[in-house]
């Protein structure tokens, strides 16, 4: 079956195929990191991860970048609020940004671009851009002519009104026409800046990811990934500058966008209110759940971010990892996709049906009688969850999580389960209703199985 993708800009779903099966290329919108970054931008990584394991299991020369912005209008006003240079701030978000990340089970790139290691390929491209008549400097600035590129508005199908009527667009006296967009800006004293024919200044935001991808790839990649909200105006100018400076090649084959997650069926934004910054989520809610939630829906579709959507996948998790625990005398390895897991990412990665079919190997492993099946089925279980990022720990990990460091370790649940089963042998029935009502006042559940009794954290 082959790989199916839904094209942003074609606005169809497509066979995928690579200019060069020796070397896929794959970019991804990271993150700007003035700040820790919020749930909403976790989805992005969560889900283009599982594309990137999906696309190294047929074409594994797959090169995944997912870049750095390290040099921003905000990063600037936090370095001067705190009184310390840009890389106090952008060092310490892109390591947390990274280990949070890590938290979730995204894998990491196999390139991390910084915009500011890029500047002389940004300046490079800005003097091509000038050169070929599609961009002009003024008082410092260098702008990109909107005009000089019929096709722009062509990913978000946007006419040039509409554009400018929903954009925050900067009136300046220095630009030609309204929608002109910035490429180089000047730099004051206090602001971090490079040399450049134009003066001292540093970048606009949309040039960045246009010379790391040209840097890293060349004129033309084969998929580039971001979130909805960022197709207007970021991914839109990146094209028109990318490809007005490579003579008219295309520049990205394929354009994938992830939904937005909203709350209350609003979009979450920090004018409303309503984010939720990732440290925090990660500090209240077992990782792999909230990988789990962010995999819930379909990429393409918006994510009602709710606690009950947390809970539920809590729940899930206790499900597929019950039945791994029940079967942790099989001996059994990750191995080849199992093909319902695998042809339902194929079809333009569709993770609810992935998962869906991972729950559907459980509840067949749970009825196996023969070593040989419940063998096969952990194997593909074990195997449908790594593609998915999901079933790499050891079930007791899992159901002892939020144990560690606390009075009541998982050795003294062990030890206190184990008193309660011995109770009920001697049908000292209070005594047992008294240590699981001790552990249940604790977050403790205690589930009695016909292998024996076992225990889980209860979920919040």
């Amino acid at each position: 079956m082959p790989l199916n993708l839904f094209n942003s800009l074609t606005r169809s779903i497509e066979p995928f195929a690579p200019m060069n099966p020796d070397r896929v290329s794959m970019y991804v919108c990271g993150p700007t990191v003035y700040n820790y970054v919020h749930i909403g931008n976790a989805r992005g990584p969560v889900v283009f991860g599982v594309l990137a394991r999906l696309l190294r299991r047929h074409y594994p020369k797959l090169v995944y970048a997912r870049n750095i912005t390290d040099v921003d209008d905000k990063i600037n006003q936090a370095a001067i609020d705190q009184q310390v240079p840009i890389t106090a701030i952008t060092d310490k978000f892109a390591a947390a940004y990274r280990e949070h990340m890590g938290a979730l089970g995204v894998d990491l790139p196999d390139l991390e671009p910084h915009a500011t290691a890029h500047i002389p390929q940004i300046v490079a491209m800005c003097e091509r851009l000038i050169e070929a008549g599609h961009a002009y400097a003024a008082e410092g600035h260098v702008l990109f002519a909107v005009e000089t590129y019929p096709e722009y508005g062509q990913l978000s199908r946007r006419s040039t009104d509409e554009m400018l009527a929903g954009a925050r667009v900067e009136v300046a006296p220095y630009k030609r026409n309204a929608g002109d967009f910035v490429l180089w800006k000047p730099s004051t004293p206090e602001l971090p800046g490079w040399d450049s024919p134009w003066g001292r200044g540093r970048p606009g935001w949309h040039i960045e990811c246009s010379a790391m991808c040209e840097a890293a790839f060349g004129d033309t990649i084969d998929i580039h990934c971001g979130g909805i909200d960022l197709q207007f105006p970021h991914h839109e100018n990146e094209i028109a500058q990318s490809v007005c400076a490579h003579g008219g090649q295309p520049f990205a084959r394929w354009w994938l966008h992830n939904g937005m997650l909203n709350m209350d069926g609003r979009k979450m934004s920090k004018s409303l209110g309503n984010v939720f910054r990732i440290d925090e989520v990660l500090s209240t809610h077992p990782a792999e759940a909230l990988r789990l939630a962010l995999m819930s829906a379909h990429y393409r579709q918006p994510l009602d971010w709710t606690d009950g959507l947390i809970e539920q996948c809590v729940r899930t998790l206790d499900r597929l990892y019950g039945t791994l625990r029940d079967l942790v005398g099989i001996d059994a390895k990750v191995g080849a996709i199992p093909e319902a897991v695998e042809s339902a990412l194929l079809d333009d990665l569709n993770t609810p049906q992935a998962l869906a079919a991972l729950s559907a190997i459980a509840a067949e492993a749970r009825k196996a009688d023969t070593d040989a099946d419940r063998a096969r089925l952990k194997s593909d279980l074990l195997s449908g969850g790594f593609a998915l990022g999901l079933l790499q720990q050891d079930p007791a990990a899992w159901f002892a999580r939020g144990t560690e460091g606390s009075a009541l370790d998982a050795a003294a649940i062990d030890a206190r389960v184990q008193e309660r089963h011995a109770a009920k042998l001697a049908r000292d029935f209070a005594r047992a209703d008294a240590i699981r009502k001790e552990l249940a006042d604790q977050g403790i559940e205690i589930e009695d199985t016909p292998q024996g009794p076992r225990w889980k954290v209860a979920a919040k």
